[in-house]
């Protein structure tokens, strides 16, 4: 069974047209990267993916587990084991790290009838997960993103998923602003979650530094709304010595 299928998406956000019909699938314990140009509808997708408000989907399905969640809210969709780390993380003044993260674990626990986590549990399985990702313990009392740099906002992100272990796990653009460390710290971090957890991986990313050292097992191509091409990692190689010029002319091409 495939853990994320996409099925024929068109999703439209302010009556614009983004995604013109996605077919995109997900194994359990996959690693899979979408890759496309700026404006390809890769974070559309991702955000109508976790159900964001703002997306319309005019046509199409999207089914997680075999269960169709088109209509899910962002919520269930969650609590079924969906994360994504965003591009852009928000900033939430006056709630720390500590609070937020005992928050989300409780929420996770409680949808699955369980009891919600000691405080002594909570220390310890958050120590943990720091050390995986390199958090300093210091963080605990800080706010939510309040003041970080864009590549401690990427770390906070890597940690939640950690934590979560979710099913399946879409970072999107997660490389994006990150120095050469930054970005090691989160490379090591999703692949110990991936091996460790079983997590599925759905990079999206127009990088390719980040798929050296989270090597996918399948890669899809986004162009103008559409996946137009799919193949292994060597389409990754491709695109490093090609660019995307060769995608466009293959869509011209059968147009």
């Amino acid at each position: 069974m495939t853990q994320l299928e996409i099925r024929n998406l068109h999703v439209q956000a302010d009556d614009k047209q983004i995604l013109r019909g996605v077919d995109l699938l997900v194994k359990p314990h996959e690693i899979h990267a979408l890759m496309g140009p700026n404006g390809s509808g890769k974070s559309t997708l991702a955000n109508a993916i976790m159900g964001h408000p703002s997306l319309e989907v005019t046509e199409g399905q999207i089914l997680f587990g075999g269960e169709d969640i088109t209509a899910a809210s962002p919520d269930e969709r969650a609590q079924l084991g969906l994360f994504m780390a965003f591009q852009y993380p928000v900033a939430i003044p006056g709630v720390t790290i500590a609070k937020y993260l005992r928050t989300v674990m409780n929420a996770h626990r409680v949808a699955r009838g369980e009891d919600e986590i000691s405080l002594k549990e909570f220390r310890k399985t958050v120590e943990q997960a720091m050390a995986l990702c390199k958090v300093p313990k210091t963080w605990s009392s800080r706010y939510l993103n309040d003041g970080f740099s864009g590549g401690e906002k990427k770390r906070l992100e890597t940690l939640q998923l950690a934590l979560q272990r979710p099913k399946t796990a879409i970072l999107d653009e997660t490389d994006s602003g990150l120095d050469i460390d930054a970005l090691n710290t989160i490379a090591e971090g999703v692949n110990e979650v991936a091996r460790e957890a079983g997590t599925s991986v759905l990079i999206i990313t127009h990088y390719q530094r980040i798929l050296h050292l989270v090597k996918p097992d399948r890669v899809s191509i986004l162009f103008e709304g559409r996946v137009v091409q799919e193949g292994g990692p060597e389409l990754v190689d491709r695109l490093e010595a090609e660019g995307y010029g060769w995608v466009e002319e293959q869509v011209a091409a059968s147009a």
